[in-house]
C-alpha cells in the first residue's frame, strides 16, 4: 500500500538524513504503509476538556493530523484505540487486569480476539526505579527474551525504544505554558527510518498509561 494513500496525502517530514542509521531490516508491526525511508518527527498531544480520558492527537511536524488515540465513552480506562487521521480503527490496546506488571495487549482493528493479537507489553520487574517495558510480538509465546525493549526514567521525561541493542525509537515530553497549566502530556517522537511509526505511537501511548498508573489502581 502507498503510504500517501493511506494517510490522505500527507506525510510526516524527514529529519536530517545523516540523524539515524536505519535498520538492517523494516521492522513492521502494524503495517508496512507506515514505514518511511528517513526518520519520521511525531508529536503526541493529549486533548484537554475530553469526556473521555487520554485522547490523544498526533501530529506531523506542520500539525497534520496523523493518528488519534480515544477511549471509549463511559468506559473503564484499560481501553484505548489507534485509528488513522479519517477515523479508521487500526489497534485496540487493552490493559490485562490483575496483573502485576501492567501488562498491555494490543489487537488489530477493534478485535480483542487472540487470532489477532499483534504484541503485549509489560514492566520487566514489578519493582523499578526506572521505568523498563518488555515488548514481545504475539509469536513469541515462551517469552523468554523480549523482541522490544522502552527504557525510560522515573519522571518519563524521555525514553528510548530498542530492538535488540538498537535504537529505533526516541520519545521526550515537552513542556509549554499549556501543558503546565492544565497539566496535559505532549511528546515528541523520533521513528528511525524503516521503522512502523504506528507501532512506536501505541508504544508511547502504553508507556504514558502505565506511568500514570503508578499508584496500583486498574
Amino acid at each position: 500500500m502507498n503510504p500517501m494513500a493511506a494517510l490522505g496525502g500527507i506525510l510526516p517530514l524527514p529529519a536530517p538524513a545523516n540523524a539515524y542509521t536505519p535498520p538492517t531490516n523494516p521492522i513492521v508491526v502494524i503495517g508496512e504503509q507506515f514505514l518511511a525511508p528517513y526518520p519520521v518527527e511525531l508529536k503526541i498531544q493529549q486533548k484537554i476538556f475530553t469526556l473521555a480520558e487520554n485522547n490523544f492527537d498526533v501530529t506531523d511536524v506542520n500539525g497534520s493530523l496523523i493518528f488519534k488515540v480515544k477511549g471509549k465513552l463511559f468506559s473503564i480506562r484499560d481501553r484505548r484505540i489507534l485509528l488513522d487521521a479519517v477515523g479508521n480503527p487500526l489497534v485496540s490496546l487493552k490493559q490485562k487486569i490483575l496483573t502485576v506488571h501492567r501488562r498491555w495487549q494490543v489487537f488489530r482493528g477493534e478485535s480483542n480476539s487472540s487470532d489477532d493479537l499483534l504484541f503485549s507489553v509489560k514492566k520487566s520487574s514489578f519493582l523499578q526505579l526506572k521505568t523498563t517495558l518488555d515488548v514481545f510480538l504475539a509469536s513469541n509465546t515462551s517469552e523468554s527474551v523480549p523482541d522490544f525493549r522502552i527504557k525510560g526514567g522515573w519522571h518519563e521525561s524521555g525514553c528510548t525504544i530498542y530492538a535488540g541493542e538498537t535504537i529505533i525509537a526516541q520519545m521526550h515530553r515537552k513542556h509549554s505554558l499549556q501543558t503546565v497549566v492544565f497539566d496535559t502530556d505532549n511528546f515528541g517522537v523520533t521513528a528511525c527510518p524503516n521503522v512502523d511509526y504506528a507501532f512506536i505511537v501505541t508504544l508511547v501511548v502504553i508507556l504514558d498509561e502505565i506511568n500514570a498508573d503508578r499508584s496500583g489502581d486498574d
